[in-house]
């Protein structure tokens, strides 16, 4: 049984850095694509980013392009959300999501939600001065 628990959010200032965890347990993350998505009041959850697992191929939502990367530490079956240069509108709860093997890759242009098949809890990141 997947298990997805985020940690790392918080209060940061305009401009400033998070570093999101997304730790699992019960599985191996090194077969499953992972999401990144988040969800501000009154709005969508969107999709941020995410990671193949078979090419490690990444996607980013064009709003966090240059400003946040992904990546996997598969020693500690984790994977990162560092979040640069951060602004008021990227205040939000996020959350990462997983599925297993996908085949083609469901982490493409386009980062569908409902593509995911596992969740976490979220994690509140709020920018404001």
């Amino acid at each position: 049984q997947l298990q997805l628990v985020e940690s790392g959010g918080g209060l940061v200032q305009p401009g400033g850095s998070l570093r999101l965890s997304c730790a699992a347990s019960g599985r191996t993350l090194d077969t499953y694509d992972i999401g990144w998505f988040r969800q501000a009041p009154g709005k969508e959850r969107e999709g941020v980013s995410c990671i193949g697992y078979r090419l490690l191929n990444t996607h980013y939502l064009d709003s966090v392009k240059g400003r946040f990367t992904i990546v996997r530490d598969n020693a500690k079956n984790t994977v990162y959300l560092q979040m640069n240069s951060l602004k008021p509108e990227d205040t939000a709860v996020y959350y990462c999501a997983a599925t297993w093997r996908p085949y083609p890759s469901i982490c493409t242009a386009v980062i569908d939600k409902r593509r995911f098949d596992y969740w976490g809890q979220g994690t509140q990141v709020s920018v404001s001065s």
